[in-house]
């Protein structure tokens, strides 16, 4: 079982910049995928970026703008978030999956609660 806890979500103005963070309870953290998701009311969660040995994939609206990293000492994965747009408005997700990175959410093994980030105009 790995516990997921996120952190660094809030308020911040359009062009404004933001860094979650996202700690896991297990000590064999380097062999997951880890990564971020995010969803907003009435709609599907979906995928923003992950990141395996193999390196980072990132979803074409944010390309270019977040990147997502990870630190396998202190069991931690981040997004930094630049450039941030009102359409970013969401509750993120952190999301650790045994297998390899994939875009399909219920193929994802464990999530942690949320933060939520709000982008005003």
């Amino acid at each position: 079982q790995v516990q997921l806890v996120e952190s660094g979500g809030g308020l911040v103005q359009q062009g404004g910049s933001l860094r979650l963070s996202c700690v896991a309870s297990r000590r064999t953290f380097s062999d997951y995928a880890m990564g971020w998701f995010r969803q907003t009311p009435g709609k599907e969660r979906e995928f923003v970026a992950a990141i395996s040995w193999g390196g980072g994939s990132y979803a074409d609206s944010v390309k270019g703008r977040f990147t997502i990293s990870r630190d396998n000492a202190k069991n931690a994965v981040y997004l930094e978030m630049n450039s941030l747009k009102p359409e970013d408005t969401a509750v993120y997700y952190c999301a650790a999956n045994r297998g390899a990175i994939t875009r399909t959410v219920s193929l994802w093994d464990y999530w942690g609660q949320g933060t939520q980030v709000t982008v005003s105009s």
